[in-house]
């Protein structure tokens, strides 16, 4: 008979049936961010608890088969089957019970920087937002521009939108849990716009996703650690396109990151697009140092933010598209950039599934 750890399945029983009660509770439909983390939480649950219950159910058949099997020979020669059903279903539990990213449900926030390369970079970084914006919309998601300081030549020297699930995505389908293997630099080599000779240059832009944060109090900021300047917003080559300071730059003192929002007319909105952002970075920096602070076996090999981490190229010349991480190859650059980027993350969610279940010591899928 297959096993499988009961124990580890307990306390998401115990929880999903808190969360079955609390959805029954009228009160509940009274906070809608509270319901909406709820609803969540739910479907996340939902497929595991479903396994679980599917493969009690083989067990049991299994069970009574084994029984009668010596008293019935149409049952015996049944049970072989319905072994492999039950060996079927715990492996299909024990898959759902590798350790989850627990961002993983969430919207995203995502950066695009110009690297090396001057205006090509910058061209390429507005090919790069384009990608992943054709992506958003073939999923259905909505997109919001958060900041972009443009080139001259209409790239971007860098730019961040906000990427959202309509409704509530399946487990493993929101934009976090598709897009965050993402950041890192992301290197093209074809022939600039800006090339008289016809030669093959190479540059590079940097992506960087952060988990957009349902409810900004999950991130508690002291207004007294924060410096907040205000200034006019410019355009490309550096012209201002507003008559007022309404641009706004957050420096959080104890980590020094800085985030500036300049996209919006009003200060205000500036600076609460700009507090989103940093709450944003804070949440992230702190998975990052628990993942550096948990031993190498543990780790993913293929997650990471680092943008100095090479993690793709993308050659026009020969409409090629390589990951380094994972070792995928195809040659439908032309399409993956208008958004046809399933295959390319699937190549780093299969990877990073195998790096947990074997630090599990469990089989690899």
């Amino acid at each position: 008979m297959v096993e499988v750890d009961a124990g580890a399945v307990a306390p998401l029983l115990e929880e999903f049936s808190g969360i079955e009660a609390q959805l029954a509770d009228p009160a509940t439909h009274a906070d809608p961010t509270a319901l909406r983390r709820l609803n969540k939480r739910y479907a996340a649950l939902s497929p595991t608890i479903a396994a679980f219950r599917e493969w009690q159910e083989a067990r049991g058949d299994v069970e009574v088969a084994a029984e009668m099997a010596a008293e019935d020979e149409s049952i015996a020669a049944e049970l072989p089957a319905m072994r492999e059903r039950e060996a079927a279903a715990a492996d299909h539990l024990r898959r759902l019970l590798v350790p989850r990213d627990p961002d993983d449900d969430r919207d995203v926030i995502l950066e695009v920087k110009a690297g090396e390369g001057g205006e090509e970079s910058a061209l390429f970084a507005g090919d790069l937002l384009r990608m992943y914006l054709r992506y958003a919309e073939r999923r259905s998601w909505k997109t919001e521009l958060l900041d972009a300081t443009e080139s001259d030549l209409g790239g971007y020297k860098d730019v961040r939108v906000a990427i959202h699930a309509t409704g509530t995505p399946a487990p493993g389908e929101a934009p976090w849990a598709r897009l965050k293997y993402e950041g890192g630099v992301h290197r093209v080599q074809r022939v600039p716009v800006t090339e008289s000779q016809g030669r093959i240059h190479t540059s590079a832009a940097g992506v960087l996703v952060m988990p957009d944060l349902d409810d900004p109090e999950e991130v508690e900021l002291d207004p007294n650690e924060l410096k907040i300047d205000v200034f006019r917003s410019s355009g490309p080559g550096g012209q201002s396109v507003n008559t007022t300071d309404s641009a706004v730059r957050i420096t959080h003192l104890p980590t020094g990151l800085v985030v500036s929002c300049q996209n919006e007319k009003s200060q205000l909105q500036n600076k609460e697009s700009a507090l989103r952002v940093l709450r944003s970075r804070l949440h992230q920096l702190a998975v990052e140092e628990a993942e550096a602070q948990a031993s190498a076996q543990r780790r993913s090999q293929v997650r990471t933010v680092d943008r100095s981490e090479r993690i793709r190229t993308y050659n026009f010349p020969e409409n090629r598209i390589a990951d380094h991480r994972t070792g995928f190859k195809a040659y439908n650059l032309d399409h993956v950039l208008d958004g046809d980027l399933d295959p390319v993350l699937q190549s780093a969610v299969d990877a990073d599934e195998a790096a947990r279940m074997a630090a599990l010591g469990s089989p690899a899928p």
